[in-house]
């Protein structure tokens, strides 16, 4: 519904035009980040990643075809959030500014009519109230393809009412903020003074360290018996056990954290990132060489929904399940459209190297 402009760029180092004695010298001062440096500078709540190369994407059984060919990424180092974006935080961020996120406006249909096949009638005042989209679970067996089976619009939802005008957040500081749409996101990170993580940071961080292993804490969903995400567990979309000890979000750090400190990189809920989505991203980037700090396509295509403008969502959520989607792998990916705010999709953000004075 509404045009967002992208605002992410990568900055690449071109070390062939240094001097060999120079270059040991930016190395050896490289290896003394600013987290080693001066732990003071470090920006509240944020951990930082030192950057390095990484194989980006997954060819393991069960994978998605968007994620595949794997590629191999060099990226700079950056700062990135430790844990998603809480309730508490995004309030004093929506109480500061006045902000209103998507999910509580009114539905503009001109906006509307260029993500609908030409000839859609326009809906009724009241369809076009503002809300957001909940998790509507349904008897019998999943029907592959067929995610919008258990997926509703409700009049009301938002980051403050997730499940409906009925719900509320007050024991839910401490849980991610959902119900966000993409352009919330990116308000909430520039009045932070920071971005939203690119999809190749986004993964890097994930993996912890644990290059090409299936989850963020290795190849075993649960090592020793011991969960180590909020994921669904039981039947979906019918049958929660709840054995994870949560039937929907959780609060950050209810789970261990990953190799390089961040908490929830799989699993609770899924992260906006920058990069538009397209199903065939890494099958460009492989054909196009080598791949420094990508900021991803610059458009958004996806098959199933042509119409749409989504961007990337990575890290799975509190509804993903072995039987239909295993969304918390390091490197899995979705598209989401831009406008809508789901019960599922959260975010953090992330920041540039901060500049010499």
């Amino acid at each position: 519904m509404r045009s967002i402009q992208q605002n992410t760029a990568g900055r690449i180092r071109r070390w062939l035009a240094v001097p060999f004695v120079a270059a040991l010298v930016a190395l050896a001062d490289a290896a003394e980040t600013p987290a080693t440096a001066n732990k003071e500078a470090a920006p509240e709540g944020m951990v930082w990643i030192a950057g390095g190369t990484f194989a980006m994407g997954s060819e393991l059984p069960g994978g998605r075809m968007d994620e595949k060919p794997v590629i191999k990424v060099t990226l700079d180092g950056f700062w990135i959030d430790a844990c998603d974006v809480t309730n508490a935080q995004f309030r004093k961020f929506a109480d500061a500014t006045g902000y209103k996120t998507i999910a509580e406006r009114p539905i503009d249909w001109e906006e509307m009519k260029s993500q609908v096949p030409p000839g859609t009638p326009k809906p009724s005042d009241e369809d076009l109230q503002p809300g957001g989209v909940t998790f509507a679970p349904q008897p019998g067996a999943i029907q592959p393809g067929a995610e919008e089976n258990w997926w509703t619009w409700t009049h009301g939802a938002n980051w403050q009412h997730p499940e409906g005008p009925a719900s509320d957040i007050k024991s839910r500081d401490n849980h991610p903020v959902v119900l966000i749409a993409w352009e919330d996101a990116v308000a909430y990170a520039k009045w932070a003074g920071k971005r939203l993580p690119t999809e190749a940071e986004w993964e890097f961080a994930a993996r912890g360290g644990l290059d090409g292993r299936r989850f963020a804490w290795g190849d075993e969903f649960k090592p020793g018996g011991k969960f180590m995400a909020n994921t669904w567990t039981g039947t979906f979309s019918n049958k929660n056990t709840e054995e994870d000890g949560f039937p929907g979000t959780s609060p950050v750090k209810s789970f261990p954290a990953n190799g390089y400190g961040l908490y929830d990189m799989g699993g609770n809920v899924w992260n906006w990132c920058a990069d538009w989505y397209r199903v065939d991203t890494f099958a460009r980037a492989k054909l196009a060489g080598e791949c420094i700090n990508p900021v991803g396509p610059n458009s958004s295509y996806s098959p199933g929904h042509p119409l749409q403008q989504e961007r990337v969502i990575k890290g799975g959520s509190y509804l993903c399940n072995v039987d239909y989607s295993e969304g918390y792998r390091p490197g899995a990916r979705r598209g989401s459209p831009i406008d809508t705010g789901m019960s599922h999709i959260g975010f953090r953000c992330a920041k540039g190297v901060p500049k010499a004075k």
